[in-house]
Order: C-alpha cells, then structure tokens, then sequence
C-alpha cells in the first residue's frame, strides 16, 4: 500500500511540476544554423531584469531600478554533456560579438550589427540570444534555461541556505555583499550579493564568473542530495521555488531538467570541466567607444568546435 501511494505521489509531483514550468520561444530553426552535433548542449541565463521586483525586493537586493523593457542578461553559459564528461562555459556578457538580424516586437526589421553579446537579450529575447550565441560559436543549443534575480533567493531560502567557501572576502557596496574569507552558510540574498558582485575585484566581471560556477555547483549539490529529495519539507517548497522562477525553452520539461540538474553536478566534480571563453582582450575598444572583451581568435573558436563536436576539452581560460 505504501509502495503504491509513493507511486501515485511521484506521479501527481510529476504532472503538477510538468504544468508549471514556464516555456518561452527560445530555440528555433533558421538558415545557416549549426548542425545538430553529439552530445546536448544547453544555454544557461541569468536575466537582470527588474520587471518583476516588488519596491521593497529592489531596496533589499540592492538591484536599483531600470527603464521599463530594458533588461540583460548577468549571466551566460553553455551547459554540454557529452561522451568525455561535462564541460560549463562562461560567456562573458560584454563579449563582442554579431548579433544577427532580427525583428523587434514592434515589427521593425534590424539588420545584423557588431554589439556586446547580452545587448541580444534586451533587443529579442531568449530567442536572438540563443541564436546570437549560436552564430558566435558554431555550437547548437539543444535547450534553454533562465532564472530571474527573485529566483536565486527563493530557491536558496528554500534549501535553508547554501554552503559555500570563498577563498577571499567579499566587500561590494554596488551589490551590498558583505562576506567573510573561507566556508560558510549563505542566506537567498547573500548569493545573490555574490552572483552580482564584480566592483569588488580587481578582475572584474572574470571574477564574477568564477563565483558563479561556484554557487551553481553548491547549488547543484544542495538540490540533487538526499536531504533535499527524500525531505517532502525541503522538497516541495525548493521545487515550488524553482519553478516559479525558472523559465525554459518549449521542448523541456521535467525530465530534461532532471537531465541537466545531474549535468551541472558532474561538470563541477572532478571529472568535469568549467571554464571561461578564452580571450585575448578585456578591454577592447570598440569603435562605438565602449570598452568590450574580445575572445582569443584561435583558442575560443577550437573551445567552440571540441564542444560542438563532443571531443577533449584541451583548451583553457584566459
């Protein structure tokens, strides 16, 4: 009887986890698109939209506010698993790269141009950032996950905090992260503080990077680990969390995350891989006048094609 009623309930989590997610356009076909190669591959985001942070969640998370239908993206990685392990990969979001010709929701065409690659999010959505980031590395986006600035903290809230060891302490007014040096317990908006923060070091965004492979193998643990899945009072209210602020794209569901949850664990073992997009300039300037980062002409593009074609990752960051 037992045996059964835990079937029924895995059953009933199951349709009703499946019923919430939330799926967006974001991968779809178009011409000149990389071929589909071995192994899966997705695209990580991490949107710094503000759109849907109450007043008091904007003060408390030291987010500030922005102009209505702006937003970015903080974060941007690429996700494979394939027959030599996993591999993540930070893109940095003030790469330079093209994004490719698109239609805005007003129905004005605009052609390809030279911008920073997470401009592509805020000019088209998930759909020109998976296609911007497909065009600039040659690699097929298989799936698409984003969580919004709210998600981070509920989601760690959920799982009664997560544990982490900084080598440095953290000290960042921009983003109110106030951290000490060495292991400890992170409140929901301590991680957050962590994700964003990049005034703080002397490397900057790279830095960030880094931390945020960190929080994304703590959380990969914290979440795949049996006191998180055989605890129906850590379970229940860490899953309503995540899918209340995760969105995908429309052939994902419950399984494939499942897929990549494992995914993102191995890639941070000692198996797996995790890097940055090699780069032969931090601070390009563009002849629009910004400062960009420039990706190393022959180190990125041989990253990119041991990715798409599933081979040895001999590559590395810098």
């Amino acid at each position: 009887m037992l045996v059964v009623l835990g079937l029924a309930a895995g059953v009933a989590t199951y349709f009703w986890a499946d019923s919430r997610l939330d799926h967006v356009d974001a991968v779809s076909d178009y011409g000149g698109r990389p071929a589909d190669g071995p192994g899966t591959n997705w695209l990580l985001a991490g949107s710094d939209s503000r759109s849907k942070l109450t007043p008091q969640q904007a003060k408390e998370y030291h987010t500030g506010t922005a102009a209505a239908g702006s937003g970015g993206t903080d974060t941007i990685m690429l996700l494979h698993q394939g027959s030599d392990g996993s591999v993540l990969v930070s893109i940095p979001r003030d790469s330079w790269v093209t994004i490719p010709a698109y239609t805005d929701s007003r129905g004005v065409r605009h052609p390809s141009q030279q911008s920073k690659i997470n401009a592509a999010y805020n000019y088209g959505g998930p759909r020109l950032l998976v296609r911007t980031v497909e065009t600039a590395t040659g690699v097929r986006v298989d799936h698409y996950a984003e969580v919004g600035f709210a998600g981070v903290v509920d989601v760690v809230d959920a799982l009664g905090g997560l544990d982490i060891c900084l080598p440095e302490a953290v000290h960042d007014s921009y983003s109110g992260a106030d951290l000490r040096a060495g292991c400890q317990t992170l409140t929901g908006v301590e991680t957050l503080q962590l994700v964003r923060t990049r005034h703080a070091f002397a490397s900057s965004d790279f830095a960030r990077m880094e931390n945020q492979r960190r929080v994304l193998a703590a959380l990969s643990k914290e979440l795949l680990s049996p006191s998180t899945l055989l605890n129906p009072f850590t379970f229940y209210p860490v899953l309503s969390a995540a899918l209340n602020s995760l969105s995908v794209d429309k052939g994902t569901g419950v399984p494939g995350l499942v897929r990549m949850g494992w995914t993102l664990h191995r890639a941070a073992g000692s198996g797996g891989t995790q890097l940055t997009v090699p780069t032969s300039s931090n601070s390009y300037l563009t002849p629009t006048g910004e400062s960009a980062v420039l990706w190393d002409s022959v180190r990125a593009p041989a990253l990119f094609s041991e990715i798409q074609n599933d081979r040895k990752i001999t590559s590395t960051s810098g």
